[in-house]
């Protein structure tokens, strides 16, 4: 089993939607549709969306929950945590080793966490 795809949810689709394309520059998730309530990247073997909360309710960040990123190097885990945060979003855990890997850690405009790993 492997994870297929990962969707975050977001109260204001416009700035998510300029976050995660931006974040996503020159990393092989691609965005490949937008519609009025999600906005999907994907690449060989992994989806990723942003979404308005299909109930209509507000969109909530859990707490103890994250989505992680392979991103395959520590010099692309300080590259993306650094864009993460010159594009709003918050520094949870500094670029670092942490057990067997390097990673480091933010929060996306909605608070979702997200962490970089290599």
């Amino acid at each position: 089993m492997k994870m297929d795809y990962c969707v975050l949810g977001t109260n204001n689709m416009d700035l998510s939607f300029q976050f995660y394309n931006s974040l996503f520059e020159g990393c092989e998730l691609n965005h490949v549709l937008s519609t009025e309530r999600m906005s999907f990247w994907q690449c060989d073997e992994f989806a990723f969306a942003i979404a308005k909360p299909f109930d209509g309710a507000p969109a909530s960040n859990g707490n103890g929950t994250m989505i992680g990123f392979n991103v395959g190097s520590s010099d692309e885990v300080e590259r993306l945590h650094s864009k993460a945060i010159e594009l709003g979003g918050i520094c949870v855990g500094a670029p670092g080793h942490r057990g067997p890997k390097f990673s480091a850690y933010v929060r996306d405009l909605d608070k979702n966490k997200i962490v970089f790993s290599a």
